[in-house]
Formats: structure tokens, C-alpha cells, sequence
């Protein structure tokens, strides 16, 4: 907690805060005493809280507890404890001394709870009095005040009246005076008399139109048969007395003359000044903040706009209603002059000022722009005190936190005089948000409440609101297609405001040669058009094993800022022959310019023999047509089947000297061998047509190593060599790449040598006709396979799992290892074929080769052996 202390002429002030809590204020440096509200007004405190929570305490330097110095130094400590559900939660305590040697003939002090009138005595009469104020609470202290004043041999007091009217007086003794609130006090050189604000000795009187309520005193001093008279007065305006309010300015009257204070004609105001809390304010001050003070013969006016700087706010709830106020304390300080000896008047008066409770409801602003399709919407302004609480909408009620985690970006915002403004923002497509749909308009209305609650009263009050914005539907234009045959479709919608834009396609725009070309239908809404997928107007992204992926790309363009308002890229694969293995030895294959390749020119491909060019080529791709014993063509033979390779590629000469990829397509013919064709001949009448008879095709297949038996992720071929622990789990997965789902794949057999040659010894068998090695200690598990966004047919892929192990030979290891596999593809539908062997073991066991136990080991390479076709 902060606390800040400082000297104010002769008032000291006292800042502390924020107070979270109540404050019990005591008096004095040893014996504290707890300041009460009656002794406030005797002793000459007062204190009060803004809405901040800031406690500001003031204390006459003359009150009961200062610790005087000759008139000239005044000490005063507090002691200030913080008190919080009936328990003490913090203790400080703080001392302050003000210098004030200043003091005028008669100082007068009006605050809010007392009025003070301190006045000079003279030097004949102070010599006999004690030097130490007279307070007291309980009538015994009173009266061991009263029996030291008595058994002093010096001047006594022996009477203070009262002047109640003009023609009214009271008198009583210091004791009496003490038991009705008075406070009495005598310094070195001064009389000090403190006041309630009312009581039973003082009146009212208007002075030039302003209530002001007047004390009048005379002082007795007696020394054996001499008797001395020192008269006090005091006059305050009384709470808003001489104040008028307007909703945007406050007006305070005070009377130039004040004329209970006043005896003699000859008078002269010599200073006026005017400030906020007790602390002068200079011109330059009071400019800033738009205060004015004018001094003319009859009133001083200060005025005031109603939530200047320097005042707060407060808001109340009555009967659900919400008000508010606004609260300010001016100080004026007065300095004149009277009488034919000049003695000199200090006046002083702190003047809290509160206007009188206006009826605020909280106004919604409304500063949408419907073109942002979002309401944007500001509260208030609204007093510091107020807390937002929740909205209720039409179907649902949100907290503050509720409001956040949708996304209504609930922020707060202070404004320059004391308030604070709440803003939010409601999209146009949020479910609160209901919607009206006219001809080309729609109206979005927004009906909700506000809650909100007062602090610290925790009282609560709502707002309603409705806010609505209308918006012109603009529909901009849209394209969507799809791929049928050979062909992109294509469907481009005007949208709200008509044919206004232009169309790309490709890189071309969509003159009216190029729609006819394209085949355009037009019904005033949308036209629709057909694109080949080999047109110069696509590109080919991909060729796969019997397929081109093709893909179109089209724009919407704003013909006067060339902006693109949509565009669409799509992108399909067409089933293509890419080559072809004819019965009579015939080879034929298509390459295709990609779009990854933009250097290539088709027509400079050619065959391994680079004699050997397209048949027909042109920009776009190039065909050849070659037989097995041509063009480079190579022959092997593997089991029962007989292979036919060759490559498609650019000359060396020509091939790309930077990073940019090279082009590179293989060509695969598979003959049987070894077949028994059973061939009809049918007569046709088209006798001189040609009879082609299709050959076999080749299917891929790839064995891969997993990370872990997820199967999610793989090793690459660059991992290679990949170290692993003796017994430590490899993942394999063996996949046919195929597209058609009435194949399945098994394994035949697997093993696994010290040589990348699958011929090669020492041999390990893991699988034997599709079954774990017998004589394995840790035989092959295999794992079973289910459809995910991979895999879409199970029965192309095979997962086992094998245990790391390595080749020893007179217990040393040795080596690598090698996985090698034959796979067998099977017609799912063939209910005796190989897809459907079971393992057994009845065939009793088979002779392995010895394994060995290794911490780490490399793995170089991984192959697949020759697939048998079934």
C-alpha cells in the first residue's frame, strides 16, 4: 500500500491507497487514540475515499495531537491500520512535520466535518496559560484538564461564550464546551476554537445569497480581579450552499464580503487563490484543466465542468436504475485586510461539491461498417466503478470469458476524463447474430442485453440494445469444375453484378474463337465449357504407370485493376497408354512434357540408340514405336518369364549442366517363355483389318524398412547404412503398387545374406513358402494390415518382423546383412491358389544357418527378388 504525506499551509494531508479494506486511524506517537467521527470534528481531521479506492486524510496543523514548536514547527503522527473481514492485515505509521511561521491576526479553516478559528493573543496574557491543547473524551479527562487550568496561579479561562443570535448568548466553562464536541487549545502565541459543522451555539445566516453557517465566540481570561477578552469567529458555506449545476458545468458562489467576519468598513481582499484537495492550483493549472475564477464587488466565481480532472465520478443502481455523480473538492483561500491597524484575515474552505444523481443509461454505439460483414460496438462512456457482468443474446447468455474465447475481442479503453468506454465486435455469421433476407439485401440484427454490476456495492443493473445493419449482397464471380473422360469441365458463375469480368485460362484469355473452340454454353447465369487435357492450355503434372495427371488453371480477372477475384486450379489423372507390348515384338511408348521439366523439347528425345527419335513429336510430347531387337533395346531372362528393356531420354549433349532435374522414362516389356496359347480363328468380314494381340505389363513393388511398428514412417535410401541393436525389431512392409483390387500379394520366401547378391552365401531363411522359418529362435511375426488414408487395399501389402540378428562364423561376426524376398502375385478370387496356403508344421524342420548375437550392426541395402506371376 502507498503512502504519501505532505504540508498544505496549515493543513497537513495524507495520501493512502489503494485500500482494499477499511482504515482505523489513531492519533499519537506513544499512546494512540483512535480517531472517532466525533473526535475528527473536535481535534481537526477529516478523511475521504475517491472511487479509486484512495483514502485522503487531512489534519489541521493545529490539531489536538500535533506536537508543537512554538507556533512555528507541527508534528503530527498517525498510526493507520488496514482491517479486512473484522481482522488486521497491515500496520504503518507515519509522521510529518510542517513549518508554518505565516500566521495571520485570524486563520480560519472550514472543512468538512468542523470549522477552526485560531486567532492571535497577546503577550500579556499568554504568559499565565499552559502550553498544551485541551481535549479529551470522557468527562474524567476533561475534567483533569479543568483541575490543572485551575491550580495554575497565573490567567485562567473562565468562561467561553457563545453568541447563538445577536441578541442570544451561552456561556460555559472549558469543561462544558469539551462535552459538547468544542475543541479548545492554547499555543505559545495563538486561541484555538474547533467547531462541528452544527451544533446547538452556531446559526445560519445568508451572506449575499449563500447559506453559511456562523460560529461567534468571546473568551475570558481571568487573573485575580482582572479580566481579559479575546473574541473568535467563524463562518462556512453551509454543504452546496452557493453552488448551481447545469449537466455540463458546475457554479460556485462564495461572497467577496463575508460579512460575519467582517467589522470594520475599511476592508481589502488581498490575495484570492483557488485549488483541488487543498492544493493551490496556478493559472497555467487551472487552464489546462478548464477551471475559472473570477473575483468581482459581490460573488467570487468558480466554476467547474462536471468530470473535469481532479474529480471522479460514482455510479448507484435505485430500483434497477442506474445513476451516477460526479464529486469534486475545490479549495479557496481568501487573504484581507481591516481596520485601521491592517489586521490580516486567513480564510480557507474545503468544499466538496457533489452534483445531484442524473439518470445515465449507457449508450451503445453503433460503428459498423456492413461492407466488413462485423458489428462493431462501443459501451459507455461508464464510471470506473462499473463492471461488465455478461451479455445475454437471443440463445445464449456469455461472460466476460465466454465473450473472449469466441472471439468478440472484448477490450476496455480510458478516456481522457476518468471514464472508460467497452468495445466488442460480433461477426455477421456468428449464430447470435439473426438474419433477414430481402431482394439482393440482407438485414443482420443483433438484440441483446447488457449486465453489469456496481463495485463495490456489487449492485447490478442491464442495458438493453438493438443494433441492425442491412447489406447489399455482392456475389462475386465463382468457377468450380470436374473431370469426365478426357476432358475438363469447367462452370463459371456471374455472380450478383453480371457478366463483368474476363477469364483466363491458361495462360490465354477466353476470346470468343477460343469459347468456340472450347465448346461454350452460355444460359445468363453461368456458362460452361470443356477443355481437352492434352490442350496447350493445361499442363501435365505427373505420369504414372498408366496414367497422366493433367491440371487446368483458371482465373477471374477485374478488368480495370487486373486483380484476380477467384481463380481455380484443377487437376485430375486420365488413363493413358504410355507404351504398349504388342505379340509380334512391337514396343511402343508416349513421353509427355511435365510441367517440373519447362527446359524440355520433346522432339529432341530419343531411345538409348540416340539415332533412334520420335515416330511423332511436337512441343507437347513425342511417341516411339521399336521392336525388341532395336534401338538399344536390351533382352534378359528371369525364371519363365522373358524381358524386353528400354529408355527414353535426352542426348548427353543436350542434358541440363546445373541442378535442374534430368529426364529420364523406362520402357518394360515381360514375355512368358515358356506358354501354351490356345488360339481360335474367327472369319471376319473386315478381312483387311490388322489383329493386334495385347502383351503382359509389369507391376512394382517395393520393400521398405519402417522406424517403428506404427508403419507410419520410413527409412530412406539415403539412410543407408542404418545401425541397429542385436534382437532389435525391423519393421518390414512389402507393397504391391497397384490399382486394382482383385490382386493380392504374399510372400514367398525371404532371407537374408552378408552380399547385396541374393545369391549369395552364407543364407539365412526367414520365410519358406510363406511361413516362419521353423528352426528360427525368433521367428518372423507378421502383422496385420488395415485400411488408413495409406493403405486403400490391405491385400497389397505384407508387414513382418524380424529380430536383428548377425552371421558368425567360429563365434566372430561378420558383416552386413541383406534382406532379399520373392513375392507371389494371386488372383484374390482363386480360391486354390497360392493366396490361400496355410503354413503347417508337418513338413517337419529345415536346416538354417547359425545366428549369432551382435550389439550393433549396418544395414547397406535392401532388394526384392524376382515376382513369379500366378
Amino acid at each position: 500500500m502507498h503512502i504519501v504525506s505532505e504540508c498544505l499551509g496549515n493543513v497537513m494531508q495524507v495520501r493512502v491507497g489503494p485500500v482494499a479494506g477499511s482504515l482505523v486511524i489513531a492519533a499519537g506517537n506513544n499512546n494512540s487514540i483512535p480517531i472517532t467521527p466525533r473526535l475528527a470534528s473536535q481535534c481537526g481531521f477529516s478523511m475521504k475515499e475517491d472511487i479509486h479506492g484512495t483514502v485522503m486524510i487531512f489534519a489541521s496543523l493545529q490539531n489536538c495531537f500535533a506536537q508543537n514548536q512554538e507556533d512555528v514547527a507541527f508534528t503530527t503522527t498517525l498510526n493507520i491500520d488496514l482491517h479486512r473481514d473484522h481482522a488486521t492485515l497491515e500496520q504503518y505509521k507515519v509522521a510529518e512535520t510542517c513549518q508554518y511561521a505565516a500566521w495571520a491576526t485570524r486563520e480560519i479553516l472550514c472543512d468538512r466535518n468542523y470549522m477552526e478559528v485560531s486567532v492571535r493573543r497577546t503577550t500579556q496574557d499568554a504568559y499565565a496559560l499552559p502550553e498544551q491543547p485541551i481535549y479529551g473524551n470522557k468527562p474524567s479527562d476533561q475534567a483533569a484538564h479543568a483541575e490543572t487550568w485551575h491550580s495554575d496561579p497565573g490567567m485562567r479561562i473562565k468562561s467561553i461564550v457563545f453568541h447563538s443570535t445577536v441578541h442570544q448568548e451561552v456561556a460555559m466553562t472549558v469543561h462544558d464546551a469539551q462535552e459538547r464536541g468544542y475543541g479548545i487549545a492554547l499555543t505559545p502565541t495563538r486561541l484555538v476554537l474547533r467547531s462541528p459543522s452544527e451544533t446547538h451555539e452556531t446559526y445560519f445566516e445568508d451572506v449575499a445569497g449563500v447559506p453559511m453557517t456562523v460560529l461567534r465566540t468571546s473568551t475570558f481570561f481571568q487573573k485575580k480581579w482582572s479580566v481579559t477578552q479575546i473574541d473568535a469567529q467563524a463562518a462556512c458555506p453551509t454543504p452546496n450552499g452557493g453552488v448551481y449545476f447545469t449537466p455540463n458545468m458546475i457554479t460556485w458562489y462564495m461572497p467577496t464580503f463575508i460579512d460575519p467576519l467582517i467589522s470594520s468598513k475599511k476592508f481589502n481582499l488581498v490575495e484570492v487563490h483557488m485549488g483541488i484537495d487543498g492544493r493551490r492550483l496556478d493559472a497555467a493549472q487551472m487552464a489546462s484543466r478548464q477551471y475559472s475564477m473570477s473575483v468581482g464587488d459581490i460573488y467570487i466565481t468558480i466554476t467547474i465542468p462536471v468530470g473535469a480532472v481532479g474529480g471522479y465520478f460514482k455510479s448507484y443502481v435505485l430500483n434497477g436504475q442506474y445513476f451516477t455523480t460526479y464529486t469534486i473538492e475545490p479549495m479557496l483561500e481568501l487573504v484581507w485586510t481591516e481596520g485601521l491597524t491592517n489586521e490580516d484575515t486567513r480564510y480557507k474552505v474545503l468544499f466538496p461539491i457533489t452534483t445531484p444523481m442524473v439518470d445515465g443509461p449507457i449508450q451503445v454505439i453503433d460503428n459498423t461498417i456492413p461492407e466488413e460483414k462485423i458489428f462493431k460496438l462501443s459501451l459507455g462512456p461508464m464510471n470506473p466503478d462499473v463492471v461488465l457482468l455478461n451479455i445475454t443474446f437471443s440463445n445464449v447468455v456469455l461472460s466476460v470469458h465466454d465473450l473472449q474465447a469466441r472471439g468478440f475481442n472484448i477490450q476496455q479503453h480510458d478516456t481522457n476524463n476518468g471514464l472508460k468506454i467497452i468495445t466488442f465486435k460480433v461477426p455477421f455469421k456468428d449464430s447470435v447474430v439473426q438474419q433477414m433476407g430481402y431482394e439482393r439485401t440482407t438485414v443482420y440484427v443483433l438484440h441483446f442485453t447488457v449486465g453489469f454490476v456496481v463495485v463495490p456495492e456489487f449492485s447490478v443493473f442491464a442495458q438493453t440494445a438493438y443494433v441492425e445493419a442491412a447489406l447489399v449482397d455482392i456475389v462475386p464471380p465463382s468457377v468450380s469444375g470436374d473431370c469426365v473422360d478426357e476432358r475438363f469441365f469447367l462452370t463459371v458463375r456471374y455472380g450478383s453484378q453480371g457478366f463483368n469480368f474476363q477469364t483466363l485460362i491458361g495462360n490465354r484469355m477466353l476470346t470468343s474463337a477460343l469459347a468456340e473452340e472450347y465448346g461454350v454454353v452460355e444460359n445468363g447465369t453461368h456458362f460452361i465449357l470443356s477443355v481437352p487435357y492434352t490442350s496447350v492450355d493445361a499442363v501435365f503434372e505427373g505420369v504414372h504407370s498408366s496414367s497422366i495427371r493433367g491440371r487446368i488453371d483458371v482465373a477471374l480477372k477485374n478488368p480495370l485493376t487486373n486483380e484476380t477475384i477467384q481463380d481455380l486450379s484443377l487437376s485430375c489423372s486420365f488413363p493413358t497408354i504410355l507404351s504398349e507390348c504388342l505379340a509380334n515384338g512391337t514396343m511402343t511408348a508416349l513421353a509427355v512434357k511435365l510441367e517440373s521439366v519447362p527446359y524440355l523439347d520433346p522432339m529432341q528425345l530419343t531411345l538409348r540408340d540416340q539415332t533412334c527419335g520420335p515416330t511423332i513429336s511436337n512441343d507437347r510430347y513425342a511417341y516411339f514405336i521399336f521392336t525388341g531387337n532395336s534401338c538399344g533395346t536390351t533382352r534378359k531372362f528371369l525364371s519363365n518369364v522373358m524381358v524386353y528393356e528400354n529408355e527414353v531420354s535426352l542426348p548427353d549433349a543436350l542434358e541440363p549442366k546445373d541442378d535442374s532435374p534430368g529426364y529420364e522414362m523406362k520402357v518394360y516389356c515381360y514375355y512368358n517363355a515358356n506358354s501354351t496359347q490356345a488360339v481360335a480363328f474367327f472369319v471376319d468380314k473386315r478381312k483387311n483389318e490388322p489383329y493386334v494381340e495385347t502383351g503382359k505389363g509389369m507391376l512394382q513393388i517395393a520393400l521398405r524398412l519402417a522406424l517403428d511398428g506404427s508403419y507410419t514412417t520410413f527409412h530412406r535410401n539415403e539412410d543407408y547404412p542404418i545401425a541397429k541393436y542385436l534382437r532389435q525389431p525391423l519393421y518390414f512392409e512389402v507393397e504391391l503398387k497397384s490399382a486394382n483390387p482383385q490382386v493380392e500379394l504374399e510372400l514367398e520366401n525371404c532371407w537374408a545374406t552378408l552380399s547385396d547378391h541374393k545369391d549369395s552365401y552364407p543364407r539365412w531363411n526367414l520365410i519358406i513358402n510363406g511361413c516362419p522359418n521353423p528352426v528360427d529362435p525368433y521367428p518372423v511375426v507378421f502383422h496385420p494390415v488395415w485400411p488408413d488414408s495409406r493403405v486403400q487395399y490391405p491385400a497389397h501389402f505384407k508387414r513382418f518382423e524380424v529380430h536383428m540378428f548377425a552371421f558368425a562364423t567360429d563365434e566372430d561376426l561378420s558383416g552386413p546383412v541383406f534382406v532379399h524376398c520373392d513375392v507371389v502375385i494371386c488372383d484374390s478370387n482363386n480360391q486354390m491358389g497360392l493366396c490361400n496356403r496355410q503354413c503347417s508344421n508337418q513338413d517337419g524342420p529345415l536346416k538354417g544357418q547359425r545366428r549369432a548375437v551382435s550389439s550393433e550392426q549396418d544395414f547397406r541395402y535392401i532388394s526384392a527378388g524376382p515376382i513369379v506371376l500366378q
